[in-house]
């Protein structure tokens, strides 16, 4: 089957590998423009040592990238970890149409930012989703889905790459193989079902203590690594990142109770939360390392 790929960094790279294992040609490899002064995308760097010709556009809702997708004449669109917008001139253009992956068991947590949001709301179960492209976001018939479990100590960053990215990349070359064969279904999403949620930024990522510690400990987590959530000192975000939820005790919300080599342990309602790593400015350094240099120690009040 002739493919042309849509996608970025280590995923998409993963599935072009696969692709090629699979005997399916690839007719190009689609990925956003490298911004200057960093290294190129991994699906960039391993198409062109692969011999895979690359397309780079700002955007690819012009008329240049529909007349460029007629003239590869592929058989399917595979949409692998894609942050730009693929427009329907453009994913309609394969003799099949196009398919695209979403982590998530659509219809629920629809959006760029499903992952984040699951964790946050306190999921336990998550998986991918391989769904038909149509004009809607993650709206398409669904093509596949894998189930997985979330760890109660998971967060967005190790998720993804300890869960979803392999169980995903497996997933997008089964339902390529399906397409070749004839054989891929398309099952409508039950609307009654579907939630969409913004991509999780700043004005979703502060920490409110007045919550319970299981709250608290979720959203932390499912803004680690991006976009890190947060307190402010001294009119500053303290971002925490690899932290962990003690349940019990008579810790106060907000309020450091303990600074050692472990990390920093803040109250919270119902509990504490001890984080190993923050951010504060660029750095990202021990807890302990930050407590020193601000001299924040058991009694100081943050947030």
């Amino acid at each position: 089957m002739k493919v042309v790929l849509v996608g970025q960094a280590a995923f998409a790279a993963r599935v072009l590998d696969g692709l090629l294992d699979r005997r399916h040609e690839v007719a190009a490899v689609y990925c956003p423009p490298d911004p200057p002064g960093v290294k190129p995308d991994a699906v960039k760097e391993r198409a062109l040592a692969l011999g895979v010709a690359v397309q780079q556009h700002a955007s690819l809702k012009t008329p240049a990238v529909e007349a460029e997708f007629a003239q590869l004449h592929a058989d399917l669109g595979v949409l692998a970890y894609v942050t730009q917008i693929v427009p329907p001139r453009v994913f309609e253009k394969p003799r099949c149409g196009s398919i695209c992956f979403h982590p998530s068991l659509l219809p629920r947590y629809r959006g760029g930012s499903a992952i984040n949001w699951q964790i946050i709301n306190g999921e336990r179960e998550t998986g991918v989703s391989v769904f038909w492209v149509d004009p809607g976001i993650d709206t398409g018939p669904v093509l596949l889905q894998k189930p997985a479990a979330i760890g109660p100590d998971d967060t967005a960053g190790s998720l993804y790459y300890k869960t979803l990215f392999p169980i995903g990349v497996a997933a997008v070359l089964e339902a390529v193989d399906m397409v070749a064969a004839g054989t891929a279904p398309r099952q409508p999403q039950d609307e009654s079902q579907a939630s969409y949620d913004p991509l999780c930024r700043d004005e979703h990522a502060i920490i409110d203590w007045a919550l319970p510690v299981d709250r608290v400990y979720n959203l932390i987590r499912g803004c680690d690594p991006q976009p890190g959530a947060y307190l402010r000192l001294n009119g500053e975000k303290l971002r925490l990142y690899e932290c962990r939820a003690i349940v019990g005790g008579t810790a106060r919300p907000g309020v450091v109770e303990e600074v050692s080599a472990d990390g920093m342990v803040i109250g919270a309602v119902g509990g504490a939360i001890r984080a190993q790593k923050v951010r504060f400015g660029t750095r990202k350094v021990a807890a302990a390392e930050f407590a020193a240099e601000h001299g924040v120690i058991a009694g100081t009040q943050l947030g």
